[in-house]
């Protein structure tokens, strides 16, 4: 009996223990949760809330549903196959008239008129000469005789295509594409096709870039790693000072040292190599030097990294077994630094793919990057559609090579625990 008392005494003690360790946990998650808590915040509304702010934008389509709710209402049952009928141009012209009145007629001849070139001349008219609402049964042949192209179908066409809430058009016109009067999805005109151009562009700059900054930078992180931790420290400090210098000062600085009477120049017609100065800027060239000193410590530091943490004793292993240092290094050495080569080319083509200043002010017509046409469609036309949407791919683009690194990654890790 008294053994039987003890071990209810020890299994009711052992519930309130087990409420009380409980209690720490969720306490100590919820002091973990609070001091997050500000960087989450600020991460939501800085980083978050405008890429979702852009991603709405690239599909939001409001202006022509907000300005012409009528027509946008007469043309829901349309079928496209034909002009539609006198329903739908009364509803224009009351909607022309009361957009008139209201000073909005520029709101939606601006959307239209990325649909269809001459679709702001073709509002602004008709609201011009439009003197009062047509009578019954007569406005089509009102709306017509102001302007012809209102008994086009593919003026109604791209009333239709606009009318909302979401739109393809943005992101289809990101990747030169566009549709046809059937609504079909074809490509557009070839005087439109620049996109797919101007992505390639991009990456191949990005590329180049890249691989620049793992030829240059791995050999210094190799010095690095190998010196003494003084001397390696001391030398690290010059990895680190471009940090602290302002991108768009170093950029400048490359203008006037590769500039027709720049340094680069003057040296070699001192030594006789070149009679004329060579063009080093506002080309490719200019592009892949400057982005290069720019990025070259973000592939440096990642191999820094990656270096560090491999013994010695690896090299010193191959080399007693009979291994020349070459073999040495391209079997036992380079393999391990395969994840900071990994790391340091993502971080440095993530980056370069951004770019916008110093193509802008190093580079030609020819080297500019899509954030050059983000900022233009920005802040120049403010077409905020075409600019979220070029700004969408590139966000794709950007996701899909950071997953097929993580698959890589993951694989080779996989792979050398199989060996071990």
């Amino acid at each position: 009996m008294t053994a039987a008392f003890v071990a209810g005494a020890d299994a009711s003690s052992e519930v309130p223990l087990k409420r009380r360790l409980k209690r720490a946990e969720r306490t100590r998650r919820l002091k973990a949760l609070a001091l997050i808590l500000p960087l989450l915040l600020f991460l939501l509304f800085t980083f978050l809330g405008p890429i979702a702010g852009m991603l709405w934008r690239s599909v939001d389509d409001w202006e022509v549903r907000q300005v012409m709710p009528h027509t946008v209402a007469a043309l829901a049952d349309w079928d496209g196959k034909d002009v539609p009928g006198e329903p739908a141009f009364a509803a224009l012209a009351g909607d022309i008239r009361t957009a008139r009145d209201a000073g909005t007629v520029a709101i939606a001849s601006k959307r239209l008129n990325y649909a269809l070139n001459g679709f702001r001349t073709i509002m602004s008219g008709t609201a011009r000469n439009l003197k009062a609402l047509p009578e019954p049964g007569t406005a089509k042949d009102t709306l017509i005789g102001i302007n012809p192209a209102w008994g086009e179908r593919a003026t109604w066409a791209a009333i239709k295509s606009a009318s909302g809430p979401l739109t393809s058009f943005y992101l289809l016109g990101a990747l030169d594409l566009t549709r046809n009067v059937d609504g079909a999805i074809v490509a557009a005109p070839e005087e439109q096709a620049i996109y797919r151009d101007v992505f390639g562009r991009t990456f191949t700059i990005s590329l180049g870039v890249t691989v620049l900054c793992l030829i240059l930078g791995f050999p210094v992180a190799y010095m690095l790693a190998t010196l003494p931790t003084g001397q390696s420290n001391v030398l690290m400090i010059f990895v680190l000072l471009p940090f602290w210098t302002s991108l768009l000062v170093r950029t400048c600085a490359w203008i006037v040292v590769l500039q027709s009477e720049g340094i680069v120049n003057d040296s070699l017609r001192w030594i006789g190599l070149i009679d004329e100065p060579l063009r080093l800027i506002y080309n490719r060239f200019g592009v892949y030097v400057a982005m290069t000193h720019v990025l070259l410590p973000f592939m440096i530091l990642p191999l820094y990294s990656s270096m560090r943490s491999i013994s010695p004793a690896y090299m010193r292993a191959a080399a007693s077994l009979g291994a020349s240092p070459v073999t040495a290094f391209l079997r036992i050495y380079l393999p391990q630094t395969v994840p900071g080569i990994g790391a340091g080319s993502l971080l440095v083509f993530i980056l370069a793919i951004g770019y916008y200043i110093t193509p802008a002010l190093v580079g030609g017509a020819a080297d500019q990057m899509i954030s050059y046409f983000i900022a233009f469609y920005t802040t120049e036309t403010v077409n905020w559609g075409l600019a979220s949407a070029l700004g969408a791919v590139l966000l794709l683009a950007t996701l899909l090579l950071a997953v097929v690194y993580g698959k890589l990654v993951h694989g080779q890790q996989v792979t050398g625990g199989m060996k071990n």
